[in-house]
């Protein structure tokens, strides 16, 4: 397995490139002060522009990174930033996680590369995020040679799953996982191994 880091990628309708301190107003305006957004994020909504700069100004420094991946999803048509995604290894967040996973044989060498994902509730249900996951999985498997990637989401919060099994996710358990301040959340675990991309891949192609 080899790390690229955050390179741009284009889709139809979206341009994922890195995410700017400069895009603070459009990332605070668009989801980030939306509790709508982030009610299911293991993050509290920003107080203000303010925060989301230091935020961003945070990450900046991360991308000369190799394994640090962290998109800006920027809609085409009309230049706005309208979201994020990010891979992110999940093994330092959730001890109960890689207990699982190591339960049910997963390769753990490599880490449990898990994509994280927000949007803006102006583009919810147009097939924005699921764009952006097939992109970044497409991206994953093509330039890192990883094996798979973990994903999940809140019980509560089933649109976030149909999302991950337009993109080929695939059901494996319950877990819970915690928000930063510690709240517990129930929560459906997905997979994608490399032969299941694959897969998906080609039934794309029917």
């Amino acid at each position: 397995m080899r790390h690229v880091g955050t390179q741009t990628l284009e889709t139809p309708r979206l341009v994922l490139r890195r995410l700017l301190p400069e895009d603070a107003p459009a990332m605070y305006r668009n989801w980030a002060s939306n509790p709508a957004v982030t009610r299911y994020l293991r993050w509290e909504p920003h107080k203000d522009v303010l925060e989301t700069c230091a935020l961003l100004t945070a990450w900046s420094v991360l991308y000369q990174n190799s394994d640090y991946y962290q998109w800006a999803i920027v809609e085409k048509d009309t230049g706005e930033v309208i979201g994020s995604i990010s891979l992110a290894d999940g093994r330092a967040g959730e001890p109960e996680s890689v207990r699982a996973w190591a339960e049910r044989g997963a390769d753990l060498a490599e880490g449990i590369w898990e994509p994280g994902y927000c949007i803006g509730q102006p583009w919810w249900n147009h097939g924005y995020t699921t764009e952006a996951l097939q992109a970044v999985t497409d991206y994953w498997f093509v330039k890192s040679e990883g094996s798979w990637l973990a994903c999940c989401h809140a019980l509560e919060n089933p649109a976030s799953g149909a999302v991950m099994q337009k993109a080929g996710f695939v059901y494996d358990h319950d877990a819970v996982y915690h928000k930063f301040d510690g709240t517990p959340v129930d929560c459906h675990v997905y997979r994608l191994t490399r032969a299941e991309w694959a897969a998906h891949k080609r039934k794309e192609l029917f």
